[in-house]
C-alpha cells in the first residue's frame, strides 16, 4: 500500500524571518571545530568559567532531598520573591514588594515577557534601542510586534548615547526604551551622572516605559574607571512606576545553566507584573521548585563569592584591553563592566588573509580569525548597524586563554597583506606579548 505524499509543514512568517542568535551560532561553530580535535580558543560565549559557588549548589541539592519537586507558583514562591524584593530595595533603591516580582526562565525570558505585555502587533509602536546592543533585543522587539529604533553610541563615548540623542529619537509612536548597562557587547557602563541625565530626559516623556536589563550590574570595575557603580532607572522616583527592571542569576553568580531570571515592576500597584504572570502561566509556569532556595541563598549570602569573581573579571578586563590596544590596526574602548571587549577592526578592511580572503567587514575578520587562527569571536553586525566593523570577545575565560588568544590575534593581524599584494602590513613585532606580560604583573594581588 503506497503512502500518500505529504506537503511541507507550514511555518509562520515571523519565525521564518527570525534571525539566528549570532552568539549561539558562533559558539556552536567553535564547538564543532573542537570536536574535530582543533585547538580552538573560545571567546564567543558570554558564560563565566567559574563553577556556581558551593553554598548555592548545596541549597538546591538540599531542596531536592527535602522533596521540593512539585509545582511552584508561576511567579515563584514567597521566600524567593521576598529575597528578590529585599535585594532590589537594599542594593538598587527600588521601592517594591514581592508582589511586584516574578521569577522567569532566565533574563531573556523576562525581556520577552515584558515586551509581549507592553506591545501590540499592528499598532506601529516603536522601542528605542541604544546600540551596539545584545543580539536578541531586536528580534524580541519585532516578535512582540514593535519596531526597533536603533540609536548608536560612538566608541569614543564608550558606546553610550546622550540624552540629546535619545530625545531626538522619540516620536509619538515611541512606547519604550530598552537599556542594558553594563553592556553586552561593549563591556562599558553608564556612570551614575549619565544614567541620571538619561532619566531626566525620559521623565519629560510620560508615555515612555523603561525596560532596564541589569543582568551585569554586579560586574562593574571601578578598578578601570574610578568611582564607577551601577545605577537602576527604577530608583528614580519619577520613573519608578514605569520602569521594568530585569535581572537574573546567570552572570554574577555563575549560574548560566540554571536559567533563572526575574522581573520587577511596581507600576500600577503591580498591575504590569500581574499581567506578565498571566502570560507566563500560559507559557512556562514557574521554574523548578528546588531552584528557589538557591536564589534565596545567593541573594542573601552570596556576596563574597560574587566579589571574588568580580575581582578576577576586573583583572581580565585590564589584561584584554592592554593586549588589544597593543595590536596595530585595532581600536578598542576600555571595558569597565560585564566581561566583553568590542574592538573596531576597520583598520584591517581591504587587506587579505594568508588564505587569500579579503577582509571586508567584522564578519569577514571573525570568520577568517576562526578558520585561520582558531580563535572564536562574534562578528559585530548582529549587535546593530553601527557595529558592522567590530568583533566581540568575551573574557569570561582563563588568563592563560586570554594571553594565548591575544597572541594569535596579533599574529593574524600582522599576517594580513595589502590588497595590491605588496606584502604584510607594517606592524610592530610581537607588541602583544609585552603588553600582556606587563598587565598581568600589574594585576597581581
Amino acid at each position: 500500500m503506497s503512502t500518500p505524499a505529504s506537503g511541507p509543514l507550514a511555518i509562520s512568517d515571523r519565525v521564518q524571518h527570525l534571525a539566528e542568535s549570532a552568539t549561539i551560532a558562533a559558539g556552536a561553530r567553535a564547538a564543532a571545530l573542537k570536536a574535530q580535535g582543533k585547538d580552538v580558543l573560545a571567546f564567543a560565549m558570554g558564560e563565566p568559567d567559574f563553577v556556581t559557588p558551593e553554598p548555592i549548589r548545596k541549597a538546591a541539592i538540599a531542596a531536592i532531598e527535602r522533596g521540593l519537586t512539585h509545582y511552584a507558583p508561576t511567579a515563584g514562591d514567597k521566600d524567593c520573591r521576598e529575597a528578590i524584593a529585599e535585594k532590589l530595595k537594599r542594593e538598587n533603591g527600588i521601592d517594591c514588594v514581592p508582589e511586584h516580582v516574578t521569577v522567569t526562565v532566565g533574563a531573556k525570558h523576562a525581556v520577552y515577557l515584558a515586551l509581549q505585555t507592553l506591545l501590540d502587533p499592528g499598532k506601529g509602536q516603536e522601542v528605542i534601542l541604544p546600540t551596539p546592543a545584545w543580539v536578541s533585543y531586536r528580534p524580541l522587539i519585532e516578535l512582540a510586534g514593535g519596531a526597533c529604533v536603533e540609536v548608536a553610541g560612538p566608541m569614543e563615548n564608550g558606546f553610550k548615547i546622550t540624552p540629546e540623542q535619545l530625545e531626538r529619537a522619540i516620536t509619538p509612536r515611541t512606547v519604550a526604551v530598552l537599556f542594558n548597562s553594563p553592556s553586552n557587547p561593549c563591556g562599558t557602563t553608564y556612570s551614575p551622572d549619565e544614567i541620571s541625565a538619561l532619566a531626566a530626559a525620559i521623565e519629560r516623556h510620560p508615555q515612555l516605559t523603561v525596560i532596564s536589563d541589569e543582568i551585569y550590574e554586579k560586574l562593574v570595575y571601578p578598578e578601570v574607571t574610578p568611582g564607577l557603580r551601577a545605577v537602576s532607572f527604577g530608583s528614580f522616583p519619577a520613573l519608578a512606576n514605569r520602569t521594568v527592571t530585569v535581572n537574573g542569576m546567570s552572570k554574577a553568580f555563575a549560574m548560566t545553566g540554571w536559567r533563572i531570571g526575574y522581573l520587577c515592576c511596581p507600576g500600577g500597584g503591580g498591575r504590569f507584573t500581574r499581567e506578565v504572570v498571566k502570560l507566563q502561566a500560559q507559557m512556562t509556569n514557574g521554574i523548578p521548585t528546588f531552584l528557589m532556595p538557591a536564589i534565596v541563598e545567593a541573594l542573601r549570602h552570596g556576596g563574597a563569592g560574587v566579589e571574588e569573581m568580580r575581582t578576577r573579571f576586573a583583572a581580565r578586563a585590564r589584561l584584554m584591553h592592554a593586549g588589544l590596544s597593543a595590536i596595530p590596526r585595532l581600536r578598542c574602548a576600555a571595558s569597565d563592566g560585564a566581561f566583553y571587549s568590542f574592538p573596531d577592526v576597520s583598520g584591517c578592511l581591504g587587506l587579505v588573509t594568508p588564505a587569500g580572503r579579503v577582509v571586508g567587514s567584522g564578519k569577514d575578520f571573525a570568520d577568517a580569525l576562526l578558520d585561520e587562527a582558531l580563535v572564536s569571536t562574534v562578528s559585530g553586525e548582529e549587535f546593530g548597524a553601527c557595529a558592522r566593523n567590530h568583533i566581540r570577545l568575551s573574557f569570561a575565560c582563563s588568563e592563560e586563554t586570554i594571553a594565548r588568544g591575544l597572541e594569535r590575534i596579533g599574529s593574524f593581524v600582522a599576517s594580513l597583506r595589502g590588497g595590491s599584494g605588496r606584502g604584510p602590513a607594517t606592524l610592530l613585532e610581537h607588541p602583544v606579548e609585552g603588553a600582556v606580560r606587563a598587565e598581568a604583573v600589574r594585576s597581581r594581588p
